[in-house]
């Protein structure tokens, strides 16, 4: 409906251009063509005066006609006196004759009488000057306005027709402009519906129709990366939630199932807290990742401040796990362009996977690459092999090394880490060359 609606209005703005257009020649033609057709009149009413002259002569200071005028045609008029006495005059109506007469007393002028659709002209003829007499010439004006008015009505016509052939042609051609547009709409919105992978892959812009083209493929892009991202932002929340859950349901179901003495009870609310802690971290961290990746602002933060909030954050895996976690002091103080809070929950998935999987220790250092702060996290586990150096970052998978017995995990994961880190032009990667665990955090510098 809209498609059909924008080419009636364009065919409305083409149709009253064209119109404008058309009747301003029209007017112009017709101005120009009644100009041309009074000249004519003039010059031939002018031109039988005149040419009377050669008929005229004079004796004793009087005029006489040497012949009789030979224009006779039904449309010309011919006077001719002596003074006022007329010695040649045309049977013409009375308002034509009484013009003439008053024309022989008068200069040489031109004259319309209406009533008969009649232009005269007044010739005085002057010997050794004295006016001796004047020769009145007349012309029907009926052959010019009937030529000025077949003249117009052709004019109309012709520009109505053309009109006609402007505003089928435009239709024509708004049609097969807007096919493709109305195509490419449709296939968008079914696409948008049922496929987000088809694109119309048209190359670079290059008129409207391939810029349009490219302007709904971005946004298929953006409409396909953002069902994307819900979709593994689902996939994440109940991966990472499936297990807190689990130990909160069965430490509530144990301790209801009998009664417990008091610090039996303490202990299944200590761990029931301990999982409801994770949920709620894990909750925010996901959101987290949701809102800095629809562009949330970035802040700036100390990089050894956010390394031992990190560190903080990990004690109690790092006291269960008996993990000695030290710092090592950066040669002068660095700031990082990312907001504490995210670059604390960057670093903290990838510090719980050092003290999951280290023996004893796990260490941090902080330094400086160009325009990136580096954080360095090593830890004296199994490593990681060459062959897992990208799949441990991939959601719900881990490596081949064996996971503690009783570890639960902090449900955030090295897939999220890096993912964040990525939101916020940074990168989180493994090192296998390395003798032990050791991964790279890269954020860009305050």
């Amino acid at each position: 409906m809209s498609r059909f609606g924008l080419r009636r209005r364009l065919l409305l703005v083409v149709g009253a251009a064209v119109t404008v257009a058309l009747l301003g020649l029209v007017a112009g033609f017709n101005v120009i063509l009644g100009n041309v057709l009074d000249r004519d009149a003039r010059d031939l009413v002018r031109a039988r005066a005149v040419a009377q002259f050669d008929t005229l002569r004079t004796d004793g200071g009087s005029l006489r006609i040497r012949e009789a005028p030979d224009d006779r045609s039904a449309d010309a008029y011919l006077w001719i006196f002596a003074g006022t006495q007329p010695l040649e005059r045309p049977r013409a109506a009375p308002e034509t004759g009484r013009a003439a007469r008053l024309l022989a007393r008068g200069p040489a002028r031109f004259v319309d009488v209406a009533a008969s659709d009649t232009r005269l002209y007044a010739a005085p003829v002057v010997v050794d000057g004295k006016r001796l007499g004047t020769v009145v010439a007349g012309v029907s004006l009926a052959p010019y306005e009937q030529t000025r008015k077949l003249a117009l009505l052709a004019s109309l016509v012709l520009g109505a027709l053309v009109l006609l052939l402007v505003l089928v042609t435009a239709r024509w051609l708004l049609g097969a402009s807007l096919r493709p547009v109305v195509r490419m709409t449709r296939q968008a919105a079914e696409w948008s519906e049922h496929d987000l992978d088809h694109r119309f892959a048209l190359g670079p812009p290059h008129d409207e129709l391939t810029e349009l083209s490219a302007t709904l493929d971005r946004l298929l892009d953006r409409l396909a990366a953002s069902l994307r991202h819900e979709r593994r932002f689902s996939a994440e929340l109940s991966h990472e939630l499936r297990t807190p859950l689990t130990r909160v349901l069965a430490e509530s179901e144990l301790a209801l199932r009998r009664e417990r003495e008091p610090h039996e009870y303490r202990q299944a609310l200590e761990s029931i807290h301990r999982s409801a802690d994770r949920l709620a971290r894990t909750i925010d961290v996901l959101v987290a990742a949701v809102r800095y990746e629809a562009g949330g602002e970035r802040g700036t933060a100390d990089a050894r401040a956010v390394a031992q909030d990190a560190v903080r954050a990990c004690s109690g895996l790092a006291a269960e796990r008996r993990m000695d976690v030290k710092i090592d002091e950066p040669r002068s103080p660095l700031r990082i362009g990312v907001d504490a809070d995210l670059a604390e929950r960057i670093l903290q998935p990838v510090l719980e996977n050092a003290c999951r999987y280290g023996s004893t220790s796990v260490r941090v250092a902080i330094g400086r690459q160009n325009s990136t702060v580096v954080y360095e996290i090593e830890d004296d586990g199994p490593g990681v092999a060459a062959d897992e150096n990208d799949r441990i970052f991939e959601p719900g998978l881990r490596g081949r090394a064996p996971r503690p017995n009783g570890d639960q995990g902090a449900g955030l994961g090295l897939s999220l880490a890096r993912r964040l880190a990525r939101s916020v032009d940074g990168d989180v990667v493994a090192d296998p060359a390395a003798g032990g665990g050791r991964f790279l955090v890269r954020l860009p510098t305050g």
